[in-house]
């Protein structure tokens, strides 16, 4: 099997198309990762760096709204660098724009007309830019005061003077390049999509994702041999444990992405104009994880501020009632556990609801010719597809769940450092094999159109259920 794996890579180079595009990929993504290396002027990155190293070795520094931005972004944020901001902006305008076309009608009629697409992605990029402009801002008020927003012992990370204006010239200049290094990451993804192989945008961050894979390795190394004069607490037993855990999951996530429910669909012999087009049977697939990854971030993302004001609110008027809510708010408490699996579901439901339309979609098998066997044509097919969705959701939804729960579960309650669990599900794992699949496909297409053997057989990956 390894051996076909590694002549299907060496098949890739072998087509100089295809080659090409490979090294343009490669070339830009290490571009990317240099915008998380490159200090912002007048900001002490080194300070800050260091103290994020330090506090990994004491506990868990990729909690809460700062670690998981910190983990798209490819620890660009704890350097100061200039891609501190990366692409979640350019990623944020585009699930606001989705949303927006979803519910405001005059946006709706213009996806649907010619060249409606484009116009909308240009309306997403000057939304970009007025997020980059006000994430900037707010993001240089935090480098400005790092111990409010990282913890006590940073210091001064600002090397301008205390001075109105050099403060103000520091926030003003600081906001401009975290605009410009986002502009620029969103450049360099879309000219991955049209020059390179892949969706550049979702490996611009799965790059910083896995960026993270010497740190994880490190820890995982220390997890069982500790150094002279500790003694480890984790030994083989848990090792293959981990191993069939991770080979679980990464088959999990596999075949739950690639899921799907075909619905048949049968298309009548129709007359347009002099030309007669015959019917035909096809199908229509559903996928059982419609919504991806959106419904653990938007869980992730909401669940992260009601704690830090019940905390606030407890540490200013000294009550203890607010103080226990923090507490219980916590993550991996029990009734964070439970909020954010209920939020999972709920997000699950409102995306679908969101962008799966099913009355067009049988009003266009209508006017095409086209109906599911069985299925009157019309309302009866849009509730039969509005039924079909809902039950094939739910088992997304859990699958969700599950997976999102496996790393706190593995970092709370089995001692086993973030960073290492971070890899064993949540975002960081559905995202990294969901762009790896798309990936894989794009070059099989260009593998079997030069009649090479690809990572498909028969046209399912080897190795998938």
């Amino acid at each position: 099997m390894f051996a076909a794996i590694a002549n299907t890579f060496s098949n890739c180079f072998r087509i100089p198309e295809l080659k090409s595009r490979i090294l343009f990929t490669m070339l830009l993504l290490a571009v990317c990762r240099l915008a998380a290396y490159i200090h912002c002027p007048g900001l002490d990155g080194n300070t800050l760096s260091a103290f994020f190293r330090e506090a990994a070795k004491q506990q868990d520094p990729s909690g809460g709204v700062l670690g998981l931005y910190s983990m798209f972004t490819g620890g660009a944020l704890e350097n100061c660098a200039v891609g501190a901001l990366g692409i979640m902006p350019y990623i944020s305008a585009t699930i606001i724009i989705q949303l927006l076309t979803a519910v405001i009608p005059q946006l709706s009629k213009l996806a649907r007309e010619e060249g409606g697409r484009t116009k909308i992605i240009q309306y997403g990029r000057y939304l970009t830019v007025i997020l980059c402009l006000g994430q900037g801002f707010v993001m240089a008020l935090g480098w400005e005061n790092p111990e409010k927003i990282f913890g006590q012992g940073i210091g001064r990370l600002v090397l301008y003077e205390d001075t109105t204006f050099q403060i103000w010239w520091y926030r003003i200049q600081t906001t401009l390049i975290l605009t410009t290094g986002t502009m620029l990451l969103m450049w360099l993804g879309e000219q991955i999509t049209e020059r390179g192989i892949g969706n550049g945008v979702s490996l611009v961050i799965t790059i910083g994702i896995l960026a993270r894979l010497p740190a994880a390795g490190m820890a995982l190394k220390d997890m069982f041999f500790p150094g002279s004069g500790m003694e480890a607490t984790f030994n083989l037993g848990h090792a293959v444990a981990l191993v069939l855990l991770l080979a679980a999951v990464v088959a999990g996530v596999i075949a739950v992405t690639q899921a799907q429910r075909k619905i048949p669909v049968q298309y009548a012999q129709r007359a347009v104009g002099r030309k007669v087009y015959s019917g035909g049977t096809s199908f229509m697939p559903l996928r059982v994880n419609y919504s991806g990854v959106m419904p653990i971030i938007f869980a992730q993302a909401i669940l992260m501020f009601p704690q830090k004001i019940f905390l606030f609110l407890g540490n200013t008027f000294s009550v203890k009632f607010f103080g226990d809510i923090a507490r219980a708010l916590n993550e991996g408490a029990v009734l964070y556990m439970l909020l954010y699996g209920l939020m999972i579901l709920f997000f699950s439901y409102f995306w679908v609801a969101t962008q799966f339309n099913e009355l067009q979609i049988s009003d266009d098998l209508k006017k095409n010719g086209g109906y599911i066997p069985g299925v009157r044509p019309g309302q009866a097919t849009s509730d039969y597809l509005h039924n079909a969705m809902h039950r094939i959701t739910l088992a997304g939804a859990v699958f969700l769940t599950i997976i999102a729960i496996i790393p706190i579960m593995m970092s709370r309650e089995m001692n086993v450092p973030y960073q290492v669990a971070t890899f064993f599900g949540g975002t960081s794992m559905l995202i990294t094999v969901g762009v790896m699949l798309d990936t894989m496909r794009q070059m099989e297409s260009h593998l079997l159109m030069r009649h090479y053997d690809g990572f498909l057989k028969k046209g399912r990956l080897r190795g998938r259920f």
